[in-house]
């Protein structure tokens, strides 16, 4: 007889590797399942130093999480494991983030992390640790369709985390397990309380780990001094209109704060990091209709892609999706083309795709057509 986990044993037969971030979602699924009696490990990861990322006294909330995790795993009872993986996490992570800033890209590391990080190093852990699943408290649905285990939105759209989870693969979903997927948040706090986890008033986190206030360019400086040089603002008709510190101090679409004097609104448009510049003009020139994406990864079927299909697209993770066809130009590549044009549709950015509720898949913006 099946587990609530989908798993042909009786759940004190059932080993279940929980990721702990030290937060109330995760403690709550470590917490819930050992209620149900499953045999549970919790793992969490220590992935960086923020005192070392910005040079500053008592930065490091690291450590809290860490103790946070702690804590609720001696509460609920469970062995408890703290992996350092600052190494991974710099190379795969911190050093792609600070790359593609300086390549003119707007990145999403928490994308990286879930990708490298936490589904490769932290999965192939959880293997070696015998466990028949691992679990986690990211708020998506893993259903099982005629292909095999499918990954879908989570019942709150509010905390819906499956544009940061569009990179796992079919083999990861085979082993990962959603328990919050099919909560609202205010639930998962109940249950917090409930089971008097010491985090059950313990706020979410807003910022990126190791950008906290996100002051992205101050972590870029201190992560590579001296790598980003001054240049040119552009106008696109190609006049120059004045000099910026750096590329990585501006985003696509940004109106503000852009460091010249204009009659018309300007925004920006481009940022070109081989020639250094910053390129501005009318919001209309924001506009995108059809644009690339590189290493996608398909979650449905390959032969679904092998016309222009229709679908939903999402390209920033609190946006609702917007209708969009897809034509699969390789094996890892696509060209998306949106119903109606959008703006500040940036390189570096995600791109996921949709079926209703069921992601299809998704890669990353890379040229505009």
């Amino acid at each position: 007889m099946m587990n609530s986990l989908g798993i042909n044993k009786a759940p004190a037969d059932t080993r279940v590797v929980v990721a702990m971030s030290g937060g109330v979602d995760s403690s709550v699924v470590a917490a819930m399942l050992k209620d149900e009696g499953y045999e549970v490990i919790g793992i969490t990861l220590q992935l960086y130093d923020h005192g070392a990322a910005l040079a500053k006294k008592g930065a490091c909330c690291a450590g809290q999480d860490i103790h946070d995790a702690r804590k609720v795993a001696e509460k609920i009872n469970i062995p408890h494991y703290v992996l350092n993986y600052e190494n991974k996490f710099k190379e795969a992570v911190m050093d792609d983030f600070v790359n593609s800033y300086l390549n003119g890209e707007t990145p999403i590391p928490c994308v990286k992390c879930n990708q490298s990080v936490k589904f490769r190093d932290l999965l192939g852990m959880a293997h070696d640790l015998g466990a028949d699943v691992m679990a986690t408290g990211h708020y998506v649905q893993r259903e099982m369709g005629k292909d095999g285990a499918e990954l879908h939105r989570a019942a709150d759209p509010d905390k819906d985390q499956s544009y940061f989870l569009f990179a796992t693969t079919r083999e990861q979903l085979d082993f990962l397990r959603f328990p919050l997927g099919g909560f609202r948040k205010e639930h998962t706090r109940a249950l917090a309380a409930k089971y008097d986890l010491p985090v059950f008033a313990k706020p979410d986190s807003q910022d990126i780990c190791f950008v906290p206030g996100g002051d992205y360019a101050k972590v870029i400086e201190k992560l590579r001094p001296g790598a980003c040089d001054a240049g040119d603002i552009v106008h696109i008709n190609g006049a120059a209109l004045g000099r910026h510190e750096g590329i990585i101090h501006y985003t696509v679409g940004q109106r503000r704060g852009i460091g010249i004097s204009s009659e018309e609104p300007l925004y920006v448009i481009k940022l070109d990091a081989e020639k250094k510049q910053v390129i501005v003009g009318p919001k209309e020139a924001l506009l995108t209709k059809t644009f690339n994406v590189r290493e996608v990864n398909w979650l449905a079927g390959e032969d679904a892609f092998l016309r222009d299909a229709p679908i939903q697209v999402k390209l920033r993770s609190m946006q609702s999706p917007i209708p969009a066809t897809v034509k699969r130009t390789d094996a890892y590549r696509a060209e998306i083309t949106l119903l109606d044009p959008r703006d500040a549709v940036a390189p570096g950015q995600a791109c996921v795709m949709y079926e209703g509720e069921r992601v299809l898949g998704g890669g990353w913006i890379t040229r505009m057509l």
